[in-house]
């Protein structure tokens, strides 16, 4: 992989997460970049062939202090005009890199962050060693191996306090479009929903929403790819039962 494609990595990574992202996302966009890639190129190439066989007046439109000057034209009898200036001055650009977001830390097994604690699993995950903390919203993912690197299996976002009406929200427009269905998880409410859009044919990210009372809510979620291998009823399955063994410290 490319230094390039290492820092967009890490950049995006860092953005995403404030976007309620899954960690796989920046991966997802890479392999559709790479994907794109041939097309962007001949459809540049194409672009540069009209444009030079286009043969009419150009113009350059400049800052103040341009001066005009009459030239000769791309063929016989056709004038072009082109401009002149002086160096403009050019705004300083900001290029420090905006600070990463906070971590939870080492959270051993990742069965325990923030205030809530995970009591089951999918056999085979372990936790994911990538963590975001927003001080009233946090998340943590597993996947395989464990590395930060790989793609995620199951994330965890946990909302409290006045980011708990953010979740709401959300939940409440996937409930006007009835998009998902009402399940319940114990004695507690819940929202099976298939959210955002699916890559290479999959479908997107099933999400289970979970009231887990006063001030907290929890949304767990799959990737898509993962979900993919474990088929749709075990995926709701599974989703159902580590809803129902997320619980507040």
């Amino acid at each position: 992989m490319s230094t390039l494609e290492d820092h967009l990595r890490q950049i995006m990574a860092d953005e995403t997460a404030k976007l309620r992202a899954a960690p796989d996302l920046v991966d997802r966009v890479l392999r559709s970049r790479r994907r794109k890639k041939r097309r962007v190129r001949f459809a540049a190439l194409a672009t540069s062939v009209a444009v030079a066989a286009a043969v009419v007046p150009a113009y350059l439109v400049l800052g103040p202090g341009s001066s005009i000057v009459q030239g000769p034209g791309l063929g016989p009898g056709e004038p072009v005009v082109t401009v002149e200036t002086s160096q403009p001055d050019v705004p300083a650009i900001d290029d420090t890199p905006p600070a990463r977001p906070k971590d939870l830390g080492d959270l051993g097994d990742g069965k325990a962050f923030g205030h809530v604690k995970v009591g089951y699993l999918p056999k085979g995950l372990r936790w994911h060693h990538w963590s975001v903390d927003f001080g009233d919203s946090y998340s943590t993912a597993w996947n395989y191996d464990g590395k930060a690197s790989s793609f995620y299996c199951v994330q965890i976002y946990v909302y409290e306090g006045q980011a708990v009406q953010e979740v709401d929200d959300s939940e409440q427009t996937y409930r006007d479009k009835k998009k998902g269905k009402e399940v319940a998880v114990g004695d507690r409410t819940g929202y099976l929903i298939v959210q955002w859009v699916g890559e290479d044919g999959m479908k997107g990210t099933p999400t289970l929403f979970l009231n887990m009372g006063e001030g907290r809510r929890a949304e767990v979620m799959f990737s898509p790819v993962y979900a993919k291998k474990l088929g749709a009823t075990k995926t709701n399955r599974e989703l159902l039962k580590i809803a129902e063994g997320l619980t507040a410290d």
